[in-house]
């Protein structure tokens, strides 16, 4: 963390009340500064790693020199002492060590992309691509075919549509390196599709330090801008609520029990704090505070060391998005609403970390907390397929020049989400005998109360104006999700590296894994006395005065339980996963290495919903060969070719047969506890080239099967709204190719004082990635599966033959160029990213005919990065100040679908700003 110099401005505008009655909450988007300006030092077996910023000079082309060692903590990580191919003495050290195909991110490449958080910072990585809410494809597959590891252990995910976390939040200050595996080996977890992506924190500091800092940033479209607010609690602008949310034990008693709530009860609910949407004419900036502090003590031979950081964000975001929905093959619109957003989200975060090293040996135990949530206000005017368009209304209320729209919607929301992580990691070298341990305990929590949301409908006549009468077209909802999920994990690594006269290799393990989830949402909609409509004129009041206790007694309001209308109201989960694995790695003979590993994989997995619904009993176990064959062409210049077999299971959420509410689409999603398992065989060939120091080219061709991958599928819930749920298809095939390429060009030689010292920056990577659905008139379950009933539907009317895996761009590029000093922090940056159209999901099957794909247009993104080190006279200290601009090309977001007749029509479509930030920090 840093300590701004912004601190007076920050107190000033950042914690200005949003409005008279309370204060802001945290939101999407806001900026945080990269960990790596002015990063700290940290070290690995006794070696240390470059400060950000400090790096040699490399243009001289000295591969020979020492290398900046990266701190990484994996399964079976400690590496013996040899590398394993001996000829390749000028390739990195990572690369050399590590059989398979992996990308790193050290603490000096997180700060050159000024990204504030793990999620940005990889999506500069060959082949990733970074997709909603910081979840990371690699090579264009979803999420669901990637996992993420803390420290080389499993991290529990705190958004429930999803198996891994959401990496944007984790900022980049928690953490040492990012290692990005792409090719398969068995001492990682058998789910690994597209790649494993292994966060390390940074463990031992080299000296003490203290860093303090902040950042202030702006986003056209938001700041100062008009949003849509709500009052909450008083403590809301710090993701905490104050208690106003506190969920009453009758609401759980009736959710369970499919019991109605009483006018009594109703009256005892909080209304106004969470009912009433405000209008806020100039929402305020974003900002971010960070400290983190590590010290260290050498008692004898062993170092102890301890390391904290935290961190508080908050930021906001509006959207105003056009939301179309055609039912029909003609395109013709059946629902259409322009739709505003305001997300408020706050981040804390926290981490402590003890470790300790002697010799070759390290153990490190690490406490991570994540607090992340976000407050929403939406409000909408539209119609239906049901009530279209009115027209123009001479005498209604407001601008009557104006067409009058059916419906208003408004709704209030609250998704807060924590992530706590304790893990305990030893590393131990004994002669030619290597061990590591690994234990973890985490446990996530995902709690959504007073989701409310209120319709009211234009009347005509007398009134002229919108009403709620609770009844008909018209209403009120008030539902209360929560989830709770531990998760056990233990895994332990032997290997023996055998004297003979090649490096040989011998290792073995075992890995233990036991999650446990529980989650409820309980569904009430407000009526009158007997279910009758209001007509006594409290129908034309405001959501407060509607639900006033007055009111609420006056018309005899109750709340009915609806929980069970379209799914379960709860559910319970687990998956239990026993794992044993062997591998050999060797030198064949001279330049020539052989890694082969088998892994034998056993799951229980288990989704028990409440009720007379379909539930999940998978019990399924797996041998899994993987094997990797490296070759040296030269000291500088390697080949690898790469086969295995892998699976991707299918997510609690995707099984669950509960309705979800996603803020990030505004869409609801259900589960399908009818799917299974899928199988994946993996093929990859591998150039690379490390030409200098620090400077790279490398290219790969890669082949995927898969059987029986899980598809989001778009379908017709309640009405006309689309909904997405989750149906494998029968296979699909993947495959395609990837080059990359780091170079540092010297400027010393041009004659100018100013860019002696200097260097060109040119990082460069692009991803082609072809996928096609392989679908036929086989008999699958259908994307819907609420009730005992199992229902089925041939593949290929949900399915188009040939069609993408949804989440897949056809094409990824990065480019970075900079500028930057290598004798100091001095650093400018132009970072080029392109995505090209992908599905979000397969299109609605309406009346027998499947409807186009939803297509998400990423498109193309201009960033640019400063940071700049500034000597302060008299303290020997320096102060790092970094100016981000994002998204310069205001790209904003579009999710559409084509139809035959060349129509489009718009599921999600709304502006993004561009945003722009300033931080400072300072290391005493």
């Amino acid at each position: 963390m840093k300590i701004t110099i912004l601190s007076v401005l920050l107190a000033s505008t950042a914690f200005a009340p949003a409005v008279a009655w309370g204060q802001a909450s945290g939101g999407t988007g806001a900026p945080t500064n990269s960990g790596g300006v002015g990063s700290v030092p940290t070290g690995t077996g006794g070696q240390s790693s470059s400060p950000a910023g400090q790096s040699v000079d490399p243009s001289a082309g000295d591969t020979g020199a020492a290398q900046e060692e990266v701190e990484i903590s994996g399964p079976g990580g400690t590496a013996p002492a040899e590398d394993i191919v001996v000829t390749g003495s000028r390739i990195p050290n990572v690369q050399r060590r590590s059989a398979e195909v992996v990308s790193v991110l050290s603490t000096a490449d997180i700060a050159r992309t000024g990204e504030g958080d793990i999620a940005g910072a990889l999506s500069r990585v060959t082949g990733l691509s970074l997709v909603g809410n910081g979840f990371v494809y690699v090579r264009g597959l979803g999420d669901r075919y990637s996992s993420s590891l803390l420290n080389g252990s499993p991290l529990p995910s705190p958004e429930p549509l999803r198996r891994v976390v959401p990496l944007d939040i984790f900022p980049t200050n928690v953490t040492a390196s990012a290692v990005v595996q792409k090719t398969y080996s068995v001492n990682y977890p058998a789910e690994f599709g597209g790649g494993v992506i292994n966060l390390t924190t940074r463990a031992v500091p080299d000296e003490s330090f203290l860093q303090i800092g902040g950042s202030l940033g702006a986003d056209t479209v938001t700041t100062s801008e008009l949003g849509y607010v709500y009052d909450g609690g008083t403590r809301d602008w710090t993701g905490y609520d104050s208690g106003v949310r506190d969920v009453p034990g009758f609401i759980k008693d009736a959710g369970l029990g499919g019991l109605s709530v009483d006018t009594p009860n109703v009256i005892t609910l909080n209304n106004a704090q969470t009912s009433l949407l405000l209008q806020n004419n100039q929402l305020p900036a974003n900002y971010s505070y960070e400290a983190s502090f590590g010290t260290s003590i050498d008692i004898g031979s062993v170092r102890f060391g301890v390391i904290g950081t935290g961190g508080l964000s908050n930021g906001w975001r509006t959207r105003s998005i056009r939301q179309q929905v055609a039912t029909d093959a003609d395109a013709n619109i059946d629902s259409d609403f322009q739709t505003g957003l305001t997300d408020n989200r706050a981040l804390v975060n926290g981490l402590l970390g003890f470790g300790a090293e002697f010799g070759d040996n390290r153990i490190r135990f690490t406490n991570l907390y994540i607090h992340d949530t976000l407050k929403q206000g939406r409000l909408a005017r539209g119609f239906t397929g049901n009530v279209g368009p009115i027209g123009a209304d001479p005498a209604a209320v407001g601008n009557p020049n104006v067409g009058v729209q059916p419906f208003i919607d408004q709704a209030t929301r609250w998704f807060e989400r924590e992530l706590i992580d304790t893990q305990l990691v030893g590393e131990f070298k004994f002669g030619d005998v290597s061990f590591d341990a690994r234990g973890a305990y985490a446990k996530t929590r995902r709690d959504s109360p007073y989701e409310r949301s209120f319709r009211y409908e234009y009347a005509g006549g007398q009134i002229r104006d919108y009403v709620n009468r609770l009844s008909g077209l018209s209403g009120a909802e008030l539902d209360f999700s929560e989830l709770d999920e531990r998760l056990y994990t233990g895994q332990a690594n032997l290997s023996w590296a055998v004297p003979f006269d090649t490096p040989f290799n011998l290792s073995a393990g075992y890995f233990y894994s036991d999650t446990e989830r529980s989650s409820s949402r309980f569904d009430f909609r407000f009526f009158g006395r007997n279910r009758q409509a209001l007509t006594d004129g409290s129908e034309q009041l405001r959501p407060d005065f509607l639900l006033s206790d007055f009111n609420v007694q006056q018309n005899g309001i109750t709340l009915v339980n609806e929980s069970t209308a379209q799914g379960s109201a709860a559910y319970d989960a687990s998956l239990k996963i026993h794992a044993g694995y062997a591998q050999v790695d060797g030198e064949i003979t001279t330049g020539l290495r052989a890694q082969v590993g088998i892994r034998y994989e056993t799951a229980k997995q288990r989704v028990l919903p409440l009720g007379a619904f379909v539930g999940t009993r998978l019990d399924n176990d797996y041998f899994l060969p993987a094997v990797t064959i490296t070759y040296n062409l030269a000291d500088d210049m390697q080949v690898r070719g790469h086969l295995s077999k892998t699976i991707a299971r299918p997510q609690f959420r995707e099984l669950a047969p509960q309705l979800y509410q996603d803020f990030e689409s505004d869409r609801l999603f259900f589960g399908n506890p009818l799917l299974v398992d899928s199988e994946l065989y993996n093929a990859e060939l591998r150039y690379e080239w490390f030409f200098a120091r620090d400077q790279r080219f490398g290219a790969s061709g890669f082949y995927k099967h898969i059987d029986n991958p899980v598809e989001a599928v778009a379908f017709f819930g309640g009405g006309d709204r689309l909904q997405t749920g989750f149906a494998n298809a029968p296979e699909a095939t993947l495959y395609g190719g990837e080059a990359e390429l780091q170079r540092f060009v010297p400027l010393s030689g041009l004659g100018n004082d100013f860019l002696a010292s200097r260097r060109l920056v040119l990082i460069a990577n692009y991803t082609y990635t072809k996928s096609e659905l392989k679908v036929g008139g086989e008999l699958i379950p259908d994307v819907f599966q609420s009730s005992a009933q199992v229902r089925t539907i041939a593949a290929n009317a949900l399915f188009r033959d040939g069609a993408a895996l949804t989440g897949q761009s056809e094409h990824l590029v990065n480019l970075q160029v900079g500028l930057e000093d290598p004798s100091k922090l001095s650093q400018a940056t132009v970072l080029f990213t392109y995505a090209s159209n992908r599905a979000t999901n397969r299109g609605p099957v309406q009346s027998g005919i499947r409807l186009p794909d939803l297509i998400e247009r990423p498109g193309i993104r201009l960033d640019f990065v400063m940071r700049q080190g500034i000597k302060l006279p008299y303290i020997d200290k320096q102060i790092d100040l970094k100016f981000e601009a994002r998204n310069l090309t205001g790209t904003g977001y579009r999710e559409f679908q084509t139809f035959e007749n060349g129509a489009q029509v718009d599921n999600n479509r709304y502006r993004l700003g561009r945003i722009f930030s300033l931080g400072a920090s300072i290391t005493l």
